[in-house]
């Protein structure tokens, strides 16, 4: 009885060593070998690749609610996960502040993140032309990239807005920052909630998928936008009174260029 009891509880924690240690470990290499190899061999690629020339009224509204929403999720992640809650104390931050507005803002980041995650999937789905051009990154990437948000919002939505309430700075935090430390603790995951579970291995997907798919051009957008020209674009004159770009003198009546 007593090694037929054991059996199970071995299983388990070998599999919690397997989900919780070994795949984050090997994500985080893919993460950081991916750039590196996606940077030395596909420079050119390394884009959104836009296709707003195509269409432009659906990422007009959902490519900034998207954004928005993004960098609000991964504040939110950082100063959740990352910073513990011994830290919060000592500036004078109570438990119950942080998680009330932790929860609030959260839930209008994830919203909004949501609301443009879905325009920008609308229009990939309903523009024939643009659907066509789908390659097979995003068929990978707009799949995890949804679970992976739709998840996130649902746990604090579940345990944390309806629910009685779910600490998982405790948890889950205590789990990440031990794999940055190499501390992996993972029996600070294996007990909680199902939806943050997932949510977290969907996200560690989601980072081993990143370096082969459009998400690397948040590395250089910003910079990019900051150093490089602004584009200028005129209608070319085609009345015979337009006035000529600076520069170039006006042909008088009659006149022609020689050949």
């Amino acid at each position: 009885m007593q090694a037929g009891a054991a059996q199970p509880g071995r299983l388990e924690g070998e599999l919690d060593l397997l989900l919780w240690v070994a795949v984050p470990y090997i994500c985080l290499a893919v993460f950081v070998v991916g750039h590196i190899w996606r940077y030395r061999q596909d420079q050119f690629g390394w884009t959104s690749r836009t296709r707003q020339l195509l269409e432009h009224r659906w990422p007009r509204f959902g490519s900034p609610l998207f954004h928005l929403g993004a960098f609000m999720v991964i504040a939110g992640h950082v100063v959740g996960l990352a910073v513990p809650d011994s830290w919060t104390d000592a500036v004078g931050i109570t438990e119950h502040a942080y998680h009330t507005t932790a929860v609030r803002a959260g839930s209008v980041a994830g919203i909004t993140m949501v609301a443009g995650l879905g325009m920008l999937c609308a229009r990939r789905l309903l523009n024939r032309s643009i659907r066509l051009g789908t390659d097979r990154s995003d068929k990978l990437l707009f799949p995890l990239l949804s679970v992976t948000v739709v998840l996130g919002i649902t746990a604090t939505f579940a345990h944390n807005v309806f629910g009685a309430g779910y600490d998982y700075r405790s948890t889950v935090s205590v789990w990440f920052r031990g794999l940055f430390v190499l501390q992996p603790q993972p029996e600070a995951i294996a007990g909680a909630p199902l939806l943050f579970r997932l949510h977290a291995l969907t996200a560690c997907l989601l980072f081993a998928a990143w370096p082969f798919t459009r998400l690397v051009h948040v590395w250089s957008a910003p910079i990019g936008y900051l150093v490089r020209p602004y584009l200028v674009y005129r209608r070319r004159a085609t009345t015979a009174g337009a006035t000529p770009p600076p520069g170039r003198p006006r042909s008088a009546p009659g006149s022609r260029r020689a050949a």
